[in-house]
């Protein structure tokens, strides 16, 4: 797995050829990619080796081979392509989304006997838990996980919710999972009378959370990524820094004090994204220095210093919409994943846009998804042979589905 080296970003043109695009590659880093996928662990989100024979990345004939097989399935299979893939991935897509929207476009498939997720493992689960009894969910690599989704085991969670028990503030908590995260925590949200929230309706599942308890009592334990849950809170809900504690489950009562749990509104898992976690005000400063009426365009799984900096902050089809009805010639750095940004930097040739941090971070384990990968398993189903089937425990899928049902029933949705 490698990245692409084209030097630093430099400043932006103020000028160019009409319908040229003024994106420049950032630099790569040695460590801008996690080697993944050496492990054995079926219950992790991410190193679990993929299985079997894949066709070589240097054969020409690989989008031949695609084709050939979408064609063979037809409309037996339903190709989901996330916004972070790679454009030899999306190409072959029958819809684009993000996580949740993707999931629920399969379930209104119900025609479609496979399913193939480009995505990585939580999607995945998700889509099996929405999706009929008769279709089947595949995964081209099984070590297209996510490290958030990692960042929160259900035995910790688990662990967790026994000390809000002990510190006695457990009665007036309501567990939310953001959606990027995995099965088992999204059951645990379910079993414990909570929800699921994406980036985009965050603000109307905190309101929802906090009016099932008495006025000024409620708490909201937030899983799994501690900077959706903090933006959320202060930037949407007015809370202040300080009603929010961040719950480290590698410490005994998560190195909290029972004072500290019973004064915290909000209690934030320490998860975060391995991308969006990247970016720092420091690189907002720079950009505002480098590239003259610049709007920085974030997603809020980035730091509460990155977002209270930002011009603009939203979730991943929020910042599509926004550079879609941009106007022509106006400057964009955007804080969110690299395929993303360049994809829109080429449909959008007319704006000046540049990524936020000038060293590039794919996101690695959603990257493990690659040509070679989608042939193996297309070719695969189109011979009978359905792979890497994604399997969630009945126990487990309906209690999921109950807090996937509880956001669908949010307002909004």
């Amino acid at each position: 797995m490698t990245t692409r080296t084209e030097g630093p970003v430099e400043s932006l043109p103020e000028s160019r050829p009409s319908g040229v695009s003024s994106f420049a590659e950032p630099a790569s880093s040695p460590t801008a990619l996690l080697l993944l996928g050496q492990a054995q662990d079926l219950g992790s989100e991410r190193g679990v080796e993929c299985p079997g024979d894949l066709p070589v990345a240097s054969d020409p004939d690989l989008v031949a081979r695609a084709h050939a097989a979408r064609q063979k399935l037809g409309s037996n299979a339903f190709v989901l392509g996330h916004h972070y893939q790679r454009d030899e991935v999306i190409d072959f897509a029958d819809v684009t989304g993000d996580s949740f929207k993707l999931a629920r476009d399969a379930a209104n498939r119900p025609d479609a006997e496979f399913i193939v997720f480009c995505g990585v493992h939580f999607m995945a689960e998700s889509a099996d838990i929405l999706t009929a009894s008769h279709q089947q969910v595949v995964l081209p690599d099984l070590a297209a996980g996510c490290s958030m989704a990692d960042m929160a085991a259900i035995g910790q969670v688990e662990e967790a919710w026994d000390a809000l028990v002990e510190a006695g503030v457990a009665e007036d908590v309501v567990p939310i999972t953001y959606m990027n995260s995995s099965a088992a925590i999204k059951a645990f949200t379910g079993r414990h009378g909570g929800t699921v929230c994406t980036s985009s309706n965050a603000r109307v599942a905190l309101d929802w959370a906090f009016e099932q308890r008495p006025a000024g009592r409620g708490k909201v334990f937030f899983l799994p990524d501690q900077h959706l849950g903090r933006n959320t809170a202060v930037r949407d809900l007015g809370f202040s820094p300080d009603d929010c504690v961040v719950y480290n489950p590698h410490k005994p009562m998560g190195g909290l004090t029972v004072e500290q749990l019973k004064n915290a509104r909000m209690i934030l898992w320490r998860g975060h994204c391995s991308v969006h976690g990247r970016f720092t005000a420091d690189n907002v400063a720079t950009v505002r220095r480098r590239v003259p009426d610049v709007n920085v365009l974030v997603h809020p799984e980035c730091k509460y210093e990155v977002v209270s900096q930002a011009d603009q902050v939203g979730s991943t089809e929020y910042i599509i919409r926004t550079i879609e009805s941009a106007p022509a010639g106006s400057a964009w750095a955007i804080g969110t994943e690299l395929n993303l940004v360049r994809r829109l930097a080429k449909a959008h040739p007319e704006l000046k846009i540049s990524y936020l941090d000038r060293t590039v971070c794919f996101c690695s384990t959603m990257n493990r998804i690659d040509l070679p990968h989608l042939v193996w398993s297309l070719e695969s189903l189109a011979a009978g042979r359905p792979v890497n089937r994604i399997v969630v425990d009945p126990e487990v899928a309906h209690w999921a589905r109950v807090a996937l049902d509880q956001m669908l029933a949010l307002p909004g949705i």
